[in-house]
C-alpha cells in the first residue's frame, strides 16, 4: 500500500528542514480577538481545540495576499485574491482560510460569513493542480507524500465549512469547478450569478471528483449528478440554480449591495441556528431581480429522461450501450453522439473509478466522504493519469489529447483485471495511519434547510400523501411554503410535466419509462 509518511506528513505539508520563522508563527497567531463563547452555538462536538490551528501552520514561500480579509460590523468576508489563475485554490490559501474560520466560530462578533473571488471571471476554478504535478515529478522529494497532504489539508477545510456554525454564503460568481466547488457546495447559501461555471472537470484531467462530491453528487435528483461526475458537464448561469446547485440566482451587480446589507444583520444571543438561517435567506431574498427567462431549464425534458435512462447502470459499458441506443431517439439522439464523444475524451481509469464513487457514495456520511476521498486520491497521486491529464490539458501549449493508461475505454474492458485495478481506488488500508478531521461530526443528509427550489424527491414526497388531486394543487403548495421564491414556479412544473399523471384517481407519480401526462 502507501506509505505511511503520506499521512504523517499530511499535518505538516511544509518541508519539515524549513522550519517556520519566529515572524512566521507571529502571522498564524494574528487573528481577532477572541470574544466570549456562546454555548448554544457552540456544541460540544464543534469546540475545536487549539492544535485545529497546527494544521494549518504557514510555510515560508506562502503568499501573504493570495486570500484578503476584512470585517465590516458583523460581517466577515474572504476573498480569494489570484485573479489571474482564475483564484486557483492553493495551500498557501487553505492555510489562511482555516485559521480564520475557526477563530470567527468562536467570536459573538462575527454573525455571518462570505466567500467570493476577485476578480470578473472566477469564484475559483479548482485547485492548483499544476503544482501537485510538479511535486508527484520531482526526484529531490517524495511528491505523492506531498500532494496527499495537500488534499489533508483541503479536505479538513471542505468538512469544516460542511459543519461550520454560522451562516456561511458563497458568491458562485464566475468559475466554480474542483476546489472552488469544495468552498461553496456545502454551505447553506450559494449564490449563482449570470457568470457562474459549475463542474467537476475531473476525469477530463485523470483524477476523480472529490472535495466531498461522493456526498452531494449521488444524492442530486436522478441521474444528474453521475452525468456531471462522468462526463465534467457544466451548468452554466441559471441553471445552476434549477439544478440545486445554487439555493439563489442573482445578478452580479447586485453583489456588492448585498454584502452591505448582510453587514447590518444582528442576531440575539439566544438565536438558535435555524433563526440566524432564515434572517440570512430573506436578506437575499432583498435582492432578487428575476430570473433571465431567454435562459431555458438545459436539463429538463427529454434531455433529461435521456440521462435517467441512460446514467443509471452500474458499469460503464452499460451506460455506453444505453447511450449508442439512445442515438435512435429523435429528439435526443444528437445529445446522445455528443455524451459518447464527450465520454471517449474523458481518462478510462478515472471514469471507472468515478461511477463506483457515485454508488457507493451515496452510503456514506459527510466525514466519511472527506477520509475515503483522501485515500482515493493519494493513490491517484502515484497513477500515470493524472500527471499526464494535467501536462496535457493546462501545462503544455497547445494543449493536446492526453495519452491515458488503458488509452480508451475500450481498451480498459479489455484488461482481464479491471475491476480488481478499480477496487483497489477503494481499499482501506485498516493496518496505516488514519486520516482525521478536525473534528467527527457528521451526518447523512445536509442539516439545515434547503433554501434552494424544492427538490425532485420533495415533489414526490408531496404527490405520494394523497392529498393532492392535480398538478396546479401541487405547484400552489410549493410557491406558498416557498413565499413565491422565484424559480419554484419553473422547476416545480418541469418536474410535475415529467414525473406525474394526471387521471381520474388523481394525481400519480411516474416510475421508469411510463409515459406522463396521459389521462387515465
Amino acid at each position: 500500500m502507501f506509505p505511511q509518511a503520506i499521512l504523517a506528513r499530511a499535518a505538516a505539508p511544509c518541508r519539515a528542514a524549513a522550519r517556520p520563522s519566529s515572524s512566521i508563527f507571529r502571522a498564524a497567531a494574528a487573528m481577532p480577538l477572541r470574544a466570549k463563547l456562546l454555548p448554544q452555538q457552540q456544541p460540544q462536538s464543534r469546540m475545536m481545540s487549539s492544535s485545529s490551528f497546527a494544521h494549518f501552520i504557514p510555510c515560508p514561500n506562502d503568499d501573504p495576499e493570495d486570500v484578503l480579509f476584512q470585517s465590516l460590523y458583523g460581517l466577515r468576508t474572504i476573498e480569494l485574491n489570484r485573479p489571474n489563475k482564475l483564484n486557483a485554490l492553493n495551500g498557501s490559501m487553505i492555510r489562511k482560510i482555516a485559521p480564520r474560520l475557526l477563530e470567527w466560530s468562536k467570536s459573538d462578533m462575527a454573525n455571518v460569513i462570505v466567500i467570493k473571488g476577485a476578480g470578473r471571471k472566477g469564484f475559483c476554478a479548482g485547485g492548483d493542480v499544476q503544482q501537485l504535478v510538479e511535486w508527484n515529478r520531482d526526484p529531490t522529494i517524495d511528491g505523492p507524500a506531498k500532494s496527499a497532504a495537500y488534499f489533508a489539508q483541503e479536505y479538513k477545510l471542505n468538512h469544516l465549512i460542511a459543519t461550520y456554525n454560522k451562516p456561511y454564503i458563497a458568491f458562485m460568481d464566475g468559475f466554480t469547478m474542483g476546489g472552488g466547488v469544495g468552498l461553496s457546495i456545502h454551505a447553506p447559501f450559494r449564490i449563482a450569478t449570470e457568470n457562474t461555471v459549475f463542474s467537476m472537470p475531473e476525469t477530463t484531467i485523470g483524477f476523480f471528483p472529490d472535495v466531498g462530491a461522493s456526498f452531494f453528487l449521488p444524492r442530486m435528483a436522478g441521474e444528474v449528478g453521475t452525468w456531471l461526475a462522468l462526463t465534467s458537464g457544466q451548468l452554466k448561469g441559471v441553471n445552476a440554480f434549477y439544478a440545486g446547485v445554487a439555493t439563489h440566482y442573482l445578478h452580479s451587480s447586485s453583489l456588492n449591495a448585498l454584502e452591505s446589507r448582510l453587514a447590518e444583520l444582528r442576531f440575539k444571543d439566544y438565536d438558535q441556528m435555524s433563526r440566524r438561517l432564515e434572517v440570512v435567506n430573506d436578506t437575499i431574498e432583498e435582492f432578487v431581480t428575476g430570473l433571465p427567462w431567454e435562459e431555458p431549464m438545459a436539463v429538463a425534458g427529454e434531455v433529461r429522461r435521456a440521462i435517467d435512462r441512460c446514467f443509471g447502470f452500474d458499469t460503464v459499458d452499460e451506460i455506453m450501450q444505453a447511450l449508442k441506443e439512445e442515438e435512435k431517439n429523435e429528439v435526443t439522439g444528437e445529445w446522445a453522439t455528443k455524451t459518447l464523444n464527450t465520454l471517449h475524451l474523458r481518462s478510462p481509469t478515472s471514469v471507472h473509478v468515478t461511477l463506483k464513487q457515485m454508488r457507493i457514495g451515496k452510503t456514506w456520511s459527510i466525514a466519511e466522504a472527506f477520509k475515503r476521498e483522501h485515500s482515493i486520491a493519494t493513490k491517484f497521486m502515484s497513477y500515470p493519469d493524472f500527471n499526464e491529464g494535467v501536462t496535457a490539458k493546462l501545462v503544455e501549449k497547445p494543449r493536446r489529447v492526453p495519452m491515458w493508461q488503458p488509452a480508451s475505454l475500450e481498451r480498459f474492458a479489455e484488461k482481464k483485471d479491471w475491476k480488481e485495478l478499480v477496487g483497489s481506488f477503494f481499499l482501506v488500508d485498516d493496518k496505516g495511519p488514519k486520516f482525521k478531521l478536525l473534528s467527527e461530526e457528521t451526518y447523512d443528509k445536509y442539516p439545515f434547510k434547503n433554501f434552494g427550489v424544492p427538490t425532485e424527491q420533495e415533489v414526490e414526497q408531496k404527490v405520494a400523501e394523497g392529498k393532492v388531486k392535480n398538478r396546479a394543487e401541487v405547484l400552489e403548495h410549493f410557491v406558498r411554503e416557498r413565499r413565491q421564491k422565484q424559480g419554484v414556479e419553473v422547476v416545480v412544473s418541469e418536474i410535475l410535466l415529467r414525473k406525474t399523471k394526471e387521471g381520474k384517481k388523481g394525481l400519480t407519480w411516474v416510475y421508469g419509462e411510463e409515459a406522463p401526462g396521459q389521462q387515465e
